[in-house]
């Protein structure tokens, strides 16, 4: 699993059936203490997350085991947002992005 924070969306009006009715979201991958990593994915949404949102993510195979996810067509999918993070002795509410 990876931290990340949903940055946007995409839109595709043509996409593989498999992925009908999924929000695709745009991540940026964070630390715990939420600095901002180099590194983004964009991930089918399992979950109902927004913009700002701090969220869980899995890829590969992992991606395709939610009973939502299980036939779609993905490699990353959104699978928790996160309310709150308890990293080093910190407490870290992130709800309302962080």
């Amino acid at each position: 699993m990876k931290l990340g924070k949903v940055i946007g969306s995409v839109v595709a009006t043509r996409k593989s059936p498999r992925l009908e009715g999924f929000k695709l979201l745009a991540i940026q991958y964070i630390t715990p203490d939420g600095a901002a990593r180099r590194e983004y994915d964009i991930a089918v949404d399992a979950v109902g997350a927004g913009a700002g949102e701090w969220v869980l993510t899995v890829r590969g195979s992992s991606a395709r085991e939610d009973v939502k996810t299980r036939k779609a067509a993905t490699d990353t999918t959104i699978i928790a947002i996160v309310d709150r993070l308890d990293w080093r002795g910190e407490v870290r509410n992130t709800e309302g992005g962080g």
